[in-house]
């Protein structure tokens, strides 16, 4: 299933699934029964799932259906719990690593390492990315991320895709410049990520894509290609991150588990010879392989 937030002409934000055109509002299509939102409803999904499999089709005119093309969709998970962002593709540490002049240090290859991002700055599909202040050096980064369905702790790698409720297209702006001076300090990344992270278009339940993800990543930033990569390429699972996570700690469901960038999957790999840094008025689209298409513009800071 695919599963959205998405905002009605009241500027209400509704939460459900699509069906081919359709939109369905769970709670209103449900009579109430399920939930408003999807951290709820992932939250307490062994109780709600037989009744959705139970659903019958629905049709344009019944009670909560919307048009999809006629609604506007938000991110699946405007608050999540949390974000950990991993660090994961091979390709884009050795890269992004090189051209400041560093090797890959031997225990990236020990564990796989994240960081916290702020996961009260989401954005969804079509919100404009502002520029931070004092950034010259706005970057896309393209990712795949899972969310967590249920609550585990000390998660083996082996049992942890039981533990991942689904999949969206991640974007972890990133504001080079800040993030480069920051993290001379030896702490970070922080203010060079906290202003946005981009989810959507639909939170893809683990089984309608498996979990052997084989599944191709492109970005493309005022219709022209930059990026390419294929979400197998990934060094670590998410399994393997997944239990690195758990360790010691207890996950929840609602909780983003991001993969890092894709090799090739940013301006700082591919180097400003390529494309320059992001400007206001440019729109970056992401697209992987049965998760969608994620685009936002970029926009001057408002004042």
């Amino acid at each position: 299933m695919k599963f959205v937030t998405f905002q009605t002409g009241d500027q209400q934000l509704r939460a459900g699934w699509i069906q081919g055109d359709l939109i369905i509002d769970m709670h209103a299509a449900s009579g109430g029964y399920l939930p408003q939102d999807l951290l709820l409803l992932i939250a307490d999904y062994e109780r709600y799932a037989d009744f959705i499999s139970s659903l019958k089709p629905f049709r344009a005119g019944d009670e909560g259906v919307y048009e999809l093309e006629e609604e506007r969709l938000a991110a699946p998970l405007p608050r999540p719990l949390s974000i950990r962002d991993f660090y994961a593709f091979e390709q884009h540490v050795k890269t992004a690593r090189g051209k400041r002049g560093l090797d890959v240090v031997p225990e990236w290859y020990q564990f796989p390492v994240f960081y916290f991002s702020n996961h009260l700055a989401v954005k969804g599909p079509g919100d404009a990315i502002e520029v931070p202040p004092g950034c010259g050096a706005l970057d896309y980064e393209l990712e795949i991320a899972c969310v967590i369905g249920k609550e585990g702790r000390d998660i083996p790698a082996d049992r942890a895709t039981e533990y991942i409720f689904g999949y969206f297209i991640m974007n972890d702006w990133s504001a080079r410049d800040l993030q480069q001076a920051e993290m001379k300090v030896g702490l970070g990344p922080a203010k060079g990520k906290d202003f946005a992270t981009s989810l959507g278009p639909f939170l893809v339940t683990a089984d309608e894509l498996g979990h052997e993800l084989d599944l191709e990543m492109k970005a493309a930033v005022n219709g022209k290609h930059l990026s390419s990569g294929n979400v197998r390429d990934c060094y670590y699972s998410f399994g393997e991150m997944i239990e690195r996570a758990s360790a010691g700690v207890t996950l929840y469901p609602g909780e983003v588990i991001g993969s890092g960038t894709v090799g090739t999957g940013c301006i700082l790999e591919l180097g400003e010879e390529v494309h320059r840094y992001l400007k206001p008025g440019d729109e970056v689209e992401l697209t992987i392989e049965g998760l969608g298409s994620l685009k936002n513009k970029i926009t001057a800071k408002s004042r």
